[in-house]
C-alpha cells in the first residue's frame, strides 16, 4: 500500500511502501515543489553576491595598484606607469598626492655629465694626452646622434643615369635572347 506523507525535514512529500521510504519527484506536485526550491536557492544565492563583492579583498596581483602601509596613510604605486602617490586619510575621505618625480631631474644630470666627460675626453686627446687607463676613446656615434645626408640634384642626376644603363643592359640582354631563340627554331 502506498501512503504519502508530509515530511517537515524536507521540502518535498516522501511516499512510503512498506519499509521503503523515497522522495517523490516523480509525480506532478513533486516536480512542482522541487522547482520551487531550486528558485528559491537560485535566488538566495544571486541576492548574497552583492553582499560578498563588496567585502572582497583588492586583487594585489593582477590589480594596477600596489599599496604600501606608510605611517598614518599609504604609499600607492601604479604598476603601469610607475608613478608613486602618497595617500592620506582626511575628515572627508581620502586623498593622494603625486610625490615629486626626480627622475626627469637625474637623467638630466647623467645626460649633462655623460657629454662633460666626452668633452674632456676629446680635450686629452686633442693635446695628444694619453687617456687615464681603463677609459676608451669617446665613440663619436654613441655621443652624438646620427646625421643623414640627403642627395642633391647632381646625386639624383647620377642615379638616374646609372639606372637608365643598367635598364638598357637588360633590354639588350632580352633582345640578344629573343634572337637566339627565334634563329633555333
Amino acid at each position: 500500500m502506498r501512503r504519502v506523507e508530509p515530511c517537515l525535514c524536507t521540502a518535498m512529500p516522501i511516499v512510503s511502501s512498506g519499509d521503503k521510504i523515497a522522495p517523490v519527484i516523480a509525480t506532478e506536485e513533486g516536480l512542482r515543489m522541487f522547482a520551487k526550491s531550486k528558485f528559491v536557492l537560485l535566488a538566495i544565492v544571486v541576492s548574497a553576491l552583492p553582499a560578498l563583492a563588496d567585502t572582497a579583498p583588492p586583487d594585489d596581483q593582477n590589480g594596477r595598484f600596489v599599496f604600501s602601509k606608510q605611517g598614518d596613510g599609504y604609499v600607492r604605486l601604479d604598476t603601469k606607469s610607475g608613478e608613486v602617490a602618497l595617500c592620506n586619510p582626511q575628515p572627508v575621505g581620502w586623498t593622494c598626492q603625486a610625490a615629486p618625480e626626480d627622475r626627469a631631474v637625474l637623467e638630466n644630470e647623467i645626460a649633462r655629465l655623460r657629454n662633460e666627460n666626452a668633452t674632456l675626453k676629446k680635450d686629452l686627446l686633442g693635446r695628444g694626452l694619453p687617456l687615464p687607463s681603463g677609459l676608451a676613446p669617446p665613440a663619436a656615434a654613441q655621443d652624438q646622434p646620427s646625421t643623414l645626408r640627403l642627395p642633391n640634384d647632381a646625386d639624383i642626376e647620377q642615379m638616374v643615369a646609372f639606372f637608365g644603363r643598367v635598364w638598357q643592359r637588360f633590354v639588350d640582354a632580352v633582345e640578344r635572347a629573343q634572337k637566339q631563340v627565334f634563329n633555333k627554331s
